[in-house]
C-alpha cells in the first residue's frame, strides 16, 4: 500500500515522503480500514510516540495522522460491534502507524459508525478536534447554561467545535484569533471576538471557563481573568491554576458514544467543520511542510 511515512526524528518534516508499506495486520479487537480521508496534527513529529511504541522502541518507519474516515474491510480476532463493508471514522492509537495510508489497522472501540450522509472529508475532521472540545466543555469544564467562556483560537481545529459546542449549550462566548479570523469567529456563534494581534486582554471581563489551545504567554494573561471558582482548561501544555480556580490539562481520549453525538450533530447542521483545503496523498508531505496555513483543517483525501 501507498504511505506517508518518517524515518528520522533529527530530519522532521524534511524526512517525510511518500512510499510503498506493507499492508497492516488486524491484531485482536482490530478492524482494518480502507482510509478515504484523512486528518493530521502539524506537532506530530514532536510527539514521543510518533518514534517510539509504548515500551520506548524505536517504531520508524512510522506513518502519521491520526484521524480517519473509511470503509470496515478486515476484522480481527473477537472484534465485534462493527462489520466489512461498514462506513466508519474515528481515530488511531497514538503508538500506532497513522491514517496518511490507503489501509490501516485501529482497535474497533476507537471507532464510531458513519452517517451516509456525512462524506468522508468532513468525517476526518471530526474525531481529534470534536472530542477535544467536547471532552474539554463537557467533562473537564463542567459547562453550563448563562456561564461565559473565553475561546482562544475560536475559528482553528479545535476551537471552531468549542464555539458551536458552547453556543449551544447557551454559554457566552468570546473567541479570540487573528484579525482575519474575526467573521469566521462570529458566524460559528462568538458573540465577541477579541484580535490577539490588536486588542488587549486585558479588556476582557471575569469569565467562567478559559478554553486554551497556545499555552505560554497566552494562557498566563488568560489566568487572570477567570472569576472564583472558574476554569483554565489547556490542550497545549500543564498550566497554573488561577487564583481562586483550577486548571487543567488533559489529552484527548477515543469515545464512541461521543463520536456518535458530534457525528448526530453535524448531520442535522448544528454543528460544522471548518475545511480550509482538501490535498491528495501525494500533496500531504507538502501539505505538512506548509509554513503557511489556511482558516480551517487540511484533509487528506486518500481515495474517492
Amino acid at each position: 500500500m501507498k504511505a506517508v511515512v518518517v524515518t528520522d526524528r533529527n530530519l522532521g518534516t524534511a524526512g517525510m515522503t511518500l512510499s510503498d508499506q506493507p499492508e497492516p495486520h488486524a491484531s485482536e479487537n482490530d478492524v482494518i480500514v480502507r482510509v478515504h480521508a484523512s486528518g493530521f496534527t502539524n506537532g506530530e513529529l514532536t510527539w514521543p510516540a510518533t518514534w517510539a511504541d509504548r515500551a520506548g522502541r524505536d517504531r520508524t518507519p512510522s506513518v502519521p495522522g491520526h484521524e480517519l474516515s473509511g470503509i470496515v474491510t478486515g476484522l480481527g480476532y473477537g472484534t465485534t460491534g462493527l462489520t466489512v463493508g461498514q462506513r466508519v471514522f474515528g481515530f488511531v492509537d497514538w503508538t500506532r502507524n497513522g491514517s496518511l495510508a490507503e489501509l490501516v489497522a485501529v482497535e474497533a472501540r476507537n471507532l464510531a459508525p458513519l452517517p451516509a450522509d456525512i462524506d468522508h472529508v468532513t468525517a476526518a475532521s471530526l474525531p481529534i478536534s470534536g472530542l477535544t472540545a467536547w471532552q474539554g466543555l463537557f467533562e473537564h469544564g463542567d459547562l453550563r447554561t448563562g456561564q461565559t467562556i473565553l475561546v482562544h483560537g475560536a475559528a482553528g481545529g479545535v476551537g471552531s467545535f468549542v464555539t458551536q459546542l458552547a453556543r449551544e449549550r447557551g454559554a457566552y462566548v468570546i473567541g479570540t484569533g487573528r484579525g482575519r479570523h474575526r467573521e469566521t469567529a462570529l458566524d460559528l456563534g462568538a458573540h465577541e471576538f477579541v484580535d490577539l494581534g490588536s486588542d488587549s486582554l486585558d479588556e476582557v471581563g471575569p469569565v467562567d471557563v478559559v478554553f486554551d489551545i497556545f499555552g505560554g504567554d497566552i494562557a498566563k494573561r488568560s489566568a487572570p481573568l477567570v472569576r472564583p471558582g472558574g476554569v483554565l482548561i489547556s490542550v497545549a501544555e500543564p498550566v497554573t491554576a488561577p487564583e481562586q480556580g483550577r486548571a487543567v490539562f488533559f489529552v484527548v481520549e477515543p469515545d464512541r458514544r461521543q463520536l456518535i453525538e458530534i457525528a448526530e450533530r453535524v448531520r442535522t447542521g448544528r454543528l460544522r467543520s471548518v475545511i480550509g483545503q482538501t490535498v491528495t496523498l501525494d500533496e500531504a508531505p507538502a501539505a505538512f511542510n506548509a509554513t503557511s496555513h489556511p482558516a480551517g483543517r487540511t484533509i487528506v483525501q486518500v481515495s474517492s
